[in-house]
């Protein structure tokens, strides 16, 4: 691939995803939704519980570092954790009980009334994230998902279902993160009063 290739490729690329951002203007009153779930939770006093698989994996445990450290200002740490991020945890539920119970099992172990769940699936059919979600009705948990364009039987289950209007996964994965970023920020501001004069 020659230069002017590559270059037309890049932007190409580049415009792929700010079309699908765009089109994401259209979820905005649903996002909305979310984020005031996410912070009524933490005004009673419950925690955002993350999970999802691959690169859904490092997006829950991203978000929750978001939360537990700090968005734009310093401010107290919130309670929040990822259910990806303890191998020993994944390996002896995947070995005993299979690798479709991983998140419902922790969700047994960690999860209260009160708390939101946030299930990450590019494809929206994870089968792990899907009996997570499952799970969180049997808990009373309250549950956002993210996922691609199609409605699933996860969407289904969400009291919030964020579906990025694709069905193309680098950018749905990349709108899922925008959409992270936004409830986090919404939250940091409607918690601590943060402004852009603090950023």
């Amino acid at each position: 691939m020659n230069a002017t290739r590559l270059t037309e490729f890049i932007g190409a690329t580049i415009e792929d995803s700010m079309s699908t951002k765009r089109r994401l203007l259209a979820l905005a009153p649903e996002i909305a939704r979310a984020a005031e779930l996410l912070v009524a939770t933490y005004r009673r006093g419950g925690k955002a519980i993350f999970f999802g698989n691959g690169g859904s994996a490092a997006d829950s445990q991203h978000l929750a570092a978001e939360l537990v450290g700090r968005f734009y200002v310093n401010r107290a740490p919130l309670d929040a954790l990822s259910l990806t991020v303890n191998s020993s945890i994944l390996t002896a539920v995947g070995n005993d009980f299979g690798y479709d119970q991983v998140f419902a099992r922790q969700l047994d172990a960690v999860a209260k009334p009160g708390d939101l769940a946030i299930g990450i699936s590019t494809s929206g059919t994870s089968k792990n994230v899907l009996l997570a979600a499952e799970r969180c009705r049997e808990l009373g948990l309250g549950l956002i998902t993210l996922s691609g364009e199609r409605e699933t039987t996860l969407t289904a289950l969400a009291d919030v279902a964020l579906r990025v209007p694709s069905g193309d996964t680098p950018r749905i994965q990349e709108c899922h993160i925008l959409i992270g970023h936004i409830l986090c920020d919404w939250l940091e501001r409607s918690l601590f009063g943060a402004s852009e004069e603090a950023r």
